[in-house]
Protein backbone atom coordinates (compact mmCIF):
# COMPACT_ATOMS: atom_id res chain seq x y z
CA UNK A 1 0.00 0.00 0.00
CA UNK A 2 1.39 3.42 -0.96
CA UNK A 3 1.98 6.14 1.62
CA UNK A 4 -0.94 8.17 0.31
CA UNK A 5 -3.23 5.12 0.31
CA UNK A 6 -2.17 4.20 3.84
CA UNK A 7 -2.91 7.70 5.11
CA UNK A 8 -6.36 7.58 3.56
CA UNK A 9 -6.97 4.13 5.04
CA UNK A 10 -5.91 5.26 8.50
CA UNK A 11 -8.14 8.32 8.17
CA UNK A 12 -11.09 6.13 7.22
CA UNK A 13 -10.32 3.72 10.05
CA UNK A 14 -10.11 6.30 12.82
CA UNK A 15 -13.10 5.84 15.09
CA UNK A 16 -14.42 3.07 12.83
CA UNK A 17 -14.84 0.24 15.34
CA UNK A 18 -18.46 -0.93 15.23
CA UNK A 19 -20.54 -1.03 18.36
CA UNK A 20 -19.87 -4.53 19.75
CA UNK A 21 -23.35 -4.65 21.25
CA UNK A 22 -24.89 -4.58 17.79
CA UNK A 23 -23.70 -7.92 16.42
CA UNK A 24 -25.43 -11.04 17.70
CA UNK A 25 -27.50 -9.21 20.29
CA UNK A 26 -30.82 -8.08 18.81
CA UNK A 27 -32.69 -5.64 21.01
CA UNK A 28 -36.40 -5.36 21.56
CA UNK A 29 -38.49 -2.66 20.01
CA UNK A 30 -41.56 -0.98 21.48
CA UNK A 31 -43.93 -3.51 22.99
CA UNK A 32 -41.23 -6.16 23.35
CA UNK A 33 -41.13 -7.12 19.65
CA UNK A 34 -38.01 -7.08 17.48
CA UNK A 35 -36.55 -3.61 16.98
CA UNK A 36 -36.86 -2.18 13.47
CA UNK A 37 -33.97 -2.46 11.02
CA UNK A 38 -32.69 0.48 9.00
CA UNK A 39 -31.95 0.37 5.28
CA UNK A 40 -29.79 3.32 4.24
CA UNK A 41 -29.72 3.80 0.47
CA UNK A 42 -26.94 5.67 -1.34
CA UNK A 43 -28.77 7.30 -4.24
CA UNK A 44 -31.96 7.29 -2.19
CA UNK A 45 -34.01 9.39 -4.62
CA UNK A 46 -33.10 7.38 -7.72
CA UNK A 47 -35.33 4.97 -9.60
CA UNK A 48 -34.07 1.78 -7.93
CA UNK A 49 -34.29 3.22 -4.41
CA UNK A 50 -37.74 4.70 -4.98
CA UNK A 51 -39.02 1.42 -6.40
CA UNK A 52 -37.54 -0.54 -3.48
CA UNK A 53 -39.07 1.78 -0.85
CA UNK A 54 -42.49 1.84 -2.53
CA UNK A 55 -42.36 -1.89 -3.22
CA UNK A 56 -41.49 -2.76 0.37
CA UNK A 57 -44.41 -0.70 1.66
CA UNK A 58 -46.79 -2.18 -0.92
CA UNK A 59 -45.87 -5.78 -0.14
CA UNK A 60 -45.89 -5.20 3.63
CA UNK A 61 -49.38 -3.70 3.35
CA UNK A 62 -50.65 -6.61 1.25
CA UNK A 63 -51.27 -4.41 -1.80
CA UNK A 64 -49.04 -6.48 -4.08
CA UNK A 65 -47.34 -9.91 -3.95
CA UNK A 66 -43.59 -10.20 -3.33
CA UNK A 67 -42.80 -11.23 -6.91
CA UNK A 68 -39.04 -11.38 -7.49
CA UNK A 69 -38.13 -11.52 -3.79
CA UNK A 70 -36.26 -14.77 -3.20
CA UNK A 71 -36.26 -14.12 0.57
CA UNK A 72 -40.06 -14.35 0.57
CA UNK A 73 -40.01 -17.95 -0.68
CA UNK A 74 -40.45 -20.98 1.58
CA UNK A 75 -36.70 -21.71 1.73
CA UNK A 76 -36.15 -18.57 3.84
CA UNK A 77 -39.14 -18.85 6.13
CA UNK A 78 -37.02 -20.05 9.06
CA UNK A 79 -33.95 -17.88 8.48
CA UNK A 80 -34.88 -15.20 10.99
CA UNK A 81 -34.87 -12.37 8.45
CA UNK A 82 -36.36 -9.03 9.50
CA UNK A 83 -39.96 -8.60 8.38
CA UNK A 84 -40.56 -6.21 5.50
CA UNK A 85 -42.80 -4.16 7.75
CA UNK A 86 -39.91 -3.65 10.18
CA UNK A 87 -37.64 -1.95 7.62
CA UNK A 88 -37.09 1.80 8.03
CA UNK A 89 -35.62 3.69 5.07
CA UNK A 90 -33.26 6.63 4.82
CA UNK A 91 -30.28 7.55 2.72
CA UNK A 92 -27.94 9.98 1.05
CA UNK A 93 -28.46 11.72 -2.28
CA UNK A 94 -27.16 14.74 -4.13
CA UNK A 95 -30.51 15.57 -5.76
CA UNK A 96 -33.51 17.17 -4.07
CA UNK A 97 -36.51 15.75 -5.95
CA UNK A 98 -38.83 14.44 -3.18
CA UNK A 99 -39.57 10.72 -3.18
CA UNK A 100 -43.35 11.16 -3.66
CA UNK A 101 -42.72 13.19 -6.81
CA UNK A 102 -40.13 10.72 -8.04
CA UNK A 103 -42.61 7.89 -7.46
CA UNK A 104 -45.25 9.77 -9.46
CA UNK A 105 -42.81 10.07 -12.37
CA UNK A 106 -42.09 6.33 -12.21
CA UNK A 107 -45.81 5.56 -12.20
CA UNK A 108 -46.28 7.79 -15.24
CA UNK A 109 -43.53 5.80 -16.97
CA UNK A 110 -45.13 2.46 -16.14
CA UNK A 111 -42.50 1.39 -13.61
CA UNK A 112 -44.82 1.62 -10.60
CA UNK A 113 -48.51 0.68 -10.72
CA UNK A 114 -50.88 3.56 -11.36
CA UNK A 115 -52.20 4.97 -8.10
CA UNK A 116 -49.53 3.37 -5.91
CA UNK A 117 -47.67 6.63 -5.12
CA UNK A 118 -50.81 8.23 -3.73
CA UNK A 119 -51.72 5.09 -1.78
CA UNK A 120 -48.25 5.12 -0.19
CA UNK A 121 -47.88 8.87 0.18
CA UNK A 122 -47.20 8.83 3.92
CA UNK A 123 -44.62 6.02 3.66
CA UNK A 124 -42.77 7.79 0.84
CA UNK A 125 -42.83 11.11 2.71
CA UNK A 126 -41.50 9.45 5.87
CA UNK A 127 -38.58 7.92 3.95
CA UNK A 128 -37.90 11.20 2.18
CA UNK A 129 -37.63 12.97 5.53
CA UNK A 130 -34.72 10.63 6.39
CA UNK A 131 -32.65 11.47 3.29
CA UNK A 132 -29.56 13.57 3.95
CA UNK A 133 -27.35 15.55 1.52
CA UNK A 134 -24.68 13.45 -0.13
CA UNK A 135 -21.47 14.56 -1.75
CA UNK A 136 -19.04 15.73 -2.72
CA UNK A 137 -20.90 18.27 -4.82
CA UNK A 138 -19.13 20.64 -7.22
CA UNK A 139 -17.31 23.23 -5.17
CA UNK A 140 -17.41 21.15 -1.99
CA UNK A 141 -14.29 22.09 0.01
CA UNK A 142 -14.51 19.24 2.54
CA UNK A 143 -11.72 16.67 2.41
CA UNK A 144 -12.24 12.90 2.50
CA UNK A 145 -12.07 12.68 6.29
CA UNK A 146 -14.66 15.42 6.76
CA UNK A 147 -17.05 13.78 4.30
CA UNK A 148 -16.66 10.32 5.84
CA UNK A 149 -17.24 11.75 9.32
CA UNK A 150 -20.36 13.59 8.15
CA UNK A 151 -21.84 10.54 6.45
CA UNK A 152 -21.04 8.30 9.45
CA UNK A 153 -22.71 10.81 11.80
CA UNK A 154 -25.83 10.70 9.61
CA UNK A 155 -25.92 6.91 9.95
CA UNK A 156 -25.45 6.95 13.73
CA UNK A 157 -28.12 9.63 14.12
CA UNK A 158 -30.56 7.60 12.01
CA UNK A 159 -29.95 4.45 14.06
CA UNK A 160 -30.23 6.21 17.43
CA UNK A 161 -33.12 8.52 16.67
CA UNK A 162 -35.27 5.80 15.10
CA UNK A 163 -34.37 3.16 17.72
CA UNK A 164 -33.01 0.77 15.10
CA UNK A 165 -31.43 -2.57 15.95
CA UNK A 166 -28.94 -2.17 13.10
CA UNK A 167 -28.59 -0.32 9.77
CA UNK A 168 -27.59 -1.86 6.44
CA UNK A 169 -26.08 0.52 3.86
CA UNK A 170 -26.86 -0.28 0.21
CA UNK A 171 -25.27 1.62 -2.67
CA UNK A 172 -27.76 2.01 -5.54
CA UNK A 173 -26.31 5.27 -6.93
CA UNK A 174 -25.33 5.82 -10.56
CA UNK A 175 -22.20 4.05 -11.81
CA UNK A 176 -18.92 5.93 -11.34
CA UNK A 177 -16.06 5.86 -13.82
CA UNK A 178 -13.08 3.77 -12.78
CA UNK A 179 -11.22 6.07 -10.34
CA UNK A 180 -8.04 7.78 -11.39
CA UNK A 181 -4.88 7.39 -9.37
CA UNK A 182 -5.06 10.46 -7.15
CA UNK A 183 -5.25 11.30 -3.47
CA UNK A 184 -9.03 11.42 -3.24
CA UNK A 185 -11.39 8.52 -2.64
CA UNK A 186 -14.30 8.26 -5.11
CA UNK A 187 -17.72 9.06 -3.68
CA UNK A 188 -18.74 5.39 -3.48
CA UNK A 189 -15.69 4.66 -1.31
CA UNK A 190 -16.44 7.62 0.96
CA UNK A 191 -19.89 6.19 1.65
CA UNK A 192 -18.46 2.70 2.14
CA UNK A 193 -15.88 4.00 4.62
CA UNK A 194 -18.65 5.82 6.50
CA UNK A 195 -20.67 2.60 6.71
CA UNK A 196 -17.71 0.80 8.29
CA UNK A 197 -17.08 3.64 10.70
CA UNK A 198 -20.71 3.64 11.83
CA UNK A 199 -20.71 -0.16 12.27
CA UNK A 200 -23.09 -0.87 9.39
CA UNK A 201 -23.12 -3.88 7.06
CA UNK A 202 -22.57 -2.76 3.47
CA UNK A 203 -23.88 -3.82 0.04
CA UNK A 204 -22.50 -2.45 -3.23
CA UNK A 205 -25.25 -3.00 -5.80
CA UNK A 206 -23.33 -0.94 -8.38
CA UNK A 207 -20.13 -1.44 -10.40
CA UNK A 208 -18.56 1.52 -8.56
CA UNK A 209 -15.44 1.03 -6.44
CA UNK A 210 -16.96 1.13 -2.94
CA UNK A 211 -15.04 -1.12 -0.55
CA UNK A 212 -12.81 -2.41 -3.35
CA UNK A 213 -10.55 0.62 -3.09
CA UNK A 214 -7.10 -0.46 -1.83
CA UNK A 215 -7.16 2.30 0.78
CA UNK A 216 -10.10 0.57 2.48
CA UNK A 217 -8.85 -3.02 2.38
CA UNK A 218 -7.38 -2.98 5.87
CA UNK A 219 -10.37 -1.13 7.30
CA UNK A 220 -12.83 -3.62 5.81
CA UNK A 221 -10.80 -6.60 7.06
CA UNK A 222 -10.72 -5.27 10.62
CA UNK A 223 -14.26 -3.91 10.87
CA UNK A 224 -15.93 -7.19 11.84
CA UNK A 225 -18.89 -6.46 9.55
CA UNK A 226 -20.49 -8.49 6.75
CA UNK A 227 -20.43 -6.94 3.28
CA UNK A 228 -21.33 -8.02 -0.23
CA UNK A 229 -20.98 -6.86 -3.81
CA UNK A 230 -20.64 -5.72 -6.44
CA UNK A 231 -23.02 -4.80 -9.29
CA UNK A 232 -26.46 -6.36 -9.08
CA UNK A 233 -27.20 -9.12 -11.58
CA UNK A 234 -30.62 -8.27 -12.97
CA UNK A 235 -30.92 -9.11 -16.67
CA UNK A 236 -28.36 -9.79 -19.38
CA UNK A 237 -25.70 -11.14 -17.01
CA UNK A 238 -28.31 -13.21 -15.16
CA UNK A 239 -29.05 -14.97 -18.44
CA UNK A 240 -25.35 -15.38 -19.19
CA UNK A 241 -24.88 -17.04 -15.78
CA UNK A 242 -27.44 -19.65 -16.85
CA UNK A 243 -26.37 -20.16 -20.47
CA UNK A 244 -22.59 -20.26 -20.08
CA UNK A 245 -22.65 -23.38 -17.83
CA UNK A 246 -25.06 -25.01 -20.30
CA UNK A 247 -22.50 -24.82 -23.11
CA UNK A 248 -19.79 -26.23 -20.84
CA UNK A 249 -21.99 -29.05 -19.55
CA UNK A 250 -23.00 -30.02 -23.10
CA UNK A 251 -19.35 -29.86 -24.31
CA UNK A 252 -20.18 -27.22 -26.92
CA UNK A 253 -17.40 -24.83 -27.98
CA UNK A 254 -18.33 -21.15 -27.78
CA UNK A 255 -16.41 -19.19 -30.43
CA UNK A 256 -17.84 -15.72 -29.88
CA UNK A 257 -20.24 -14.01 -27.46
CA UNK A 258 -21.22 -10.41 -28.14
CA UNK A 259 -23.84 -8.22 -26.53
CA UNK A 260 -25.55 -4.87 -26.83
CA UNK A 261 -27.51 -2.90 -24.25
CA UNK A 262 -29.98 -0.15 -25.11
CA UNK A 263 -31.13 1.82 -22.09
CA UNK A 264 -32.27 5.26 -21.01
CA UNK A 265 -32.97 7.02 -17.73
CA UNK A 266 -30.23 7.80 -15.22
CA UNK A 267 -28.33 4.60 -16.01
CA UNK A 268 -28.22 5.38 -19.71
CA UNK A 269 -26.91 8.87 -19.07
CA UNK A 270 -24.31 7.65 -16.54
CA UNK A 271 -23.11 4.81 -18.76
CA UNK A 272 -22.67 7.13 -21.73
CA UNK A 273 -19.42 8.01 -19.97
CA UNK A 274 -16.81 5.58 -21.37
CA UNK A 275 -15.19 5.21 -17.94
CA UNK A 276 -18.50 4.24 -16.31
CA UNK A 277 -19.30 1.86 -19.18
CA UNK A 278 -15.91 0.18 -18.72
CA UNK A 279 -16.64 -0.36 -15.02
CA UNK A 280 -20.04 -1.86 -15.90
CA UNK A 281 -18.73 -4.16 -18.62
CA UNK A 282 -16.03 -5.63 -16.39
CA UNK A 283 -18.72 -7.38 -14.35
CA UNK A 284 -20.68 -8.43 -17.43
CA UNK A 285 -17.63 -10.16 -18.86
CA UNK A 286 -16.64 -11.90 -15.63
CA UNK A 287 -19.19 -14.72 -15.83
CA UNK A 288 -17.91 -15.75 -19.27
CA UNK A 289 -14.29 -15.59 -18.16
CA UNK A 290 -15.06 -17.63 -15.02
CA UNK A 291 -17.19 -20.31 -16.66
CA UNK A 292 -16.11 -20.78 -20.29
CA UNK A 293 -12.80 -22.37 -21.24
CA UNK A 294 -10.65 -20.07 -23.30
CA UNK A 295 -11.68 -16.53 -24.25
CA UNK A 296 -14.44 -16.27 -26.85
CA UNK A 297 -14.37 -13.26 -29.14
CA UNK A 298 -16.78 -10.40 -28.58
CA UNK A 299 -17.61 -7.64 -26.14
CA UNK A 300 -20.58 -5.74 -24.74
CA UNK A 301 -21.67 -2.36 -26.07
CA UNK A 302 -23.88 0.04 -24.09
CA UNK A 303 -25.93 2.69 -25.89
CA UNK A 304 -27.83 5.52 -24.20
CA UNK A 305 -31.33 5.83 -25.67
CA UNK A 306 -33.12 8.48 -23.55
CA UNK A 307 -36.51 7.69 -25.09
CA UNK A 308 -36.47 4.27 -23.39
CA UNK A 309 -36.63 5.85 -19.92
CA UNK A 310 -36.28 3.20 -17.19
CA UNK A 311 -36.66 0.34 -19.67
CA UNK A 312 -33.85 -1.52 -21.38
CA UNK A 313 -33.22 -4.05 -24.13
CA UNK A 314 -30.26 -6.41 -23.98
CA UNK A 315 -29.31 -8.54 -26.99
CA UNK A 316 -26.73 -11.35 -27.06
CA UNK A 317 -25.30 -13.16 -30.08
CA UNK A 318 -23.56 -16.47 -29.27
CA UNK A 319 -21.66 -18.36 -31.96
CA UNK A 320 -20.75 -21.95 -31.07
CA UNK A 321 -19.59 -25.21 -32.63
CA UNK A 322 -21.47 -28.48 -32.35
CA UNK A 323 -20.76 -32.07 -33.36
CA UNK A 324 -18.45 -32.47 -36.37
CA UNK A 325 -17.81 -28.72 -36.38
CA UNK A 326 -21.40 -27.68 -37.15
CA UNK A 327 -21.59 -23.88 -36.87
CA UNK A 328 -24.58 -22.70 -34.84
CA UNK A 329 -25.89 -19.48 -33.28
CA UNK A 330 -28.04 -18.68 -30.26
CA UNK A 331 -29.54 -15.19 -29.95
CA UNK A 332 -31.35 -13.85 -26.90
CA UNK A 333 -33.33 -10.66 -26.29
CA UNK A 334 -34.08 -9.43 -22.78
CA UNK A 335 -36.50 -6.52 -22.40
CA UNK A 336 -37.34 -5.29 -18.95
CA UNK A 337 -37.52 -2.50 -16.42
CA UNK A 338 -34.23 -2.32 -14.57
CA UNK A 339 -35.70 -0.68 -11.47
CA UNK A 340 -38.37 -3.36 -11.10
CA UNK A 341 -35.75 -6.08 -11.60
CA UNK A 342 -33.32 -4.54 -9.11
CA UNK A 343 -35.65 -3.44 -6.29
CA UNK A 344 -36.58 -6.91 -4.97
CA UNK A 345 -32.90 -7.90 -4.96
CA UNK A 346 -32.03 -4.78 -2.95
CA UNK A 347 -34.66 -5.73 -0.37
CA UNK A 348 -33.40 -9.33 -0.30
CA UNK A 349 -29.83 -8.21 0.29
CA UNK A 350 -30.74 -5.71 3.01
CA UNK A 351 -32.60 -8.41 4.92
CA UNK A 352 -29.88 -11.03 4.43
CA UNK A 353 -27.05 -8.70 5.52
CA UNK A 354 -29.06 -7.55 8.55
CA UNK A 355 -29.54 -11.17 9.62
CA UNK A 356 -25.91 -12.04 8.85
CA UNK A 357 -24.81 -9.17 11.10
CA UNK A 358 -27.14 -10.35 13.85
CA UNK A 359 -25.72 -13.86 13.49
CA UNK A 360 -22.16 -12.55 13.91
CA UNK A 361 -20.96 -13.11 10.34
CA UNK A 362 -18.27 -10.77 9.06
CA UNK A 363 -16.17 -10.05 6.01
CA UNK A 364 -17.12 -10.71 2.37
CA UNK A 365 -20.13 -12.96 1.85
CA UNK A 366 -19.46 -15.16 -1.22
CA UNK A 367 -22.70 -17.06 -0.60
CA UNK A 368 -24.55 -13.96 -1.82
CA UNK A 369 -22.89 -14.20 -5.25
CA UNK A 370 -26.32 -15.18 -6.65
CA UNK A 371 -27.15 -11.47 -6.65
CA UNK A 372 -24.00 -10.03 -8.26
CA UNK A 373 -22.15 -9.79 -11.55
CA UNK A 374 -18.87 -9.44 -9.67
CA UNK A 375 -19.32 -11.54 -6.51
CA UNK A 376 -16.92 -11.85 -3.59
CA UNK A 377 -15.58 -15.23 -4.62
CA UNK A 378 -17.33 -18.51 -5.34
CA UNK A 379 -18.81 -19.79 -8.58
CA UNK A 380 -20.22 -17.55 -11.32
CA UNK A 381 -22.72 -20.23 -12.45
CA UNK A 382 -26.22 -19.31 -11.32
CA UNK A 383 -27.23 -22.82 -10.27
CA UNK A 384 -24.22 -23.21 -8.00
CA UNK A 385 -24.74 -19.71 -6.62
CA UNK A 386 -28.36 -20.51 -5.78
CA UNK A 387 -27.27 -23.64 -3.94
CA UNK A 388 -24.82 -21.59 -1.88
CA UNK A 389 -27.57 -19.07 -1.09
CA UNK A 390 -29.88 -21.84 0.15
CA UNK A 391 -27.07 -23.18 2.33
CA UNK A 392 -26.70 -19.69 3.81
CA UNK A 393 -30.43 -19.56 4.49
CA UNK A 394 -30.09 -22.71 6.58
CA UNK A 395 -27.09 -21.40 8.49
CA UNK A 396 -28.89 -18.17 9.33
CA UNK A 397 -31.79 -20.00 10.98
CA UNK A 398 -31.89 -19.31 14.76
CA UNK A 399 -31.46 -22.29 17.07
CA UNK A 400 -34.28 -23.55 19.25
CA UNK A 401 -32.95 -21.37 22.08
CA UNK A 402 -33.32 -18.29 19.90
CA UNK A 403 -29.60 -17.65 19.48
CA UNK A 404 -28.05 -17.29 16.01
CA UNK A 405 -27.07 -20.62 14.47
Amino acid sequence: MSTSSRSRSESATAGSSPDPTRAGTPSDGPGGGPAPVGVWLIGARGSVATTAIAGCAAVAAGLHPATGMVTETAAFAGSGLPALGSLVFGGHDTVDCPLPKRAEALAAGGVLPHGLPSALGSELAAADAEIRPGGPLPGDTRDDEELIARFADDLRDFRTRRGLDRVVVVNVASTEPVPEQDDRLPASSLYAAAALRAGCPYVNFTPSTGLHHPALAETAAEAGLPYAGRDGKTGQTLLRAVLAPMFVQRALDVRAWSGTNLLGGGDGAALADPGAAAAKNAGKERVLADVLPGSPEGEVHIDDVPALGDWKTAWDHIAFDGFLGSRMVLQTIWQGCDSALAAPLVLDLARLLARAHEAGLSGPQPDLGFYFKDPDGGSSALGEQFGALLDLAGRLAPTAEGDPA
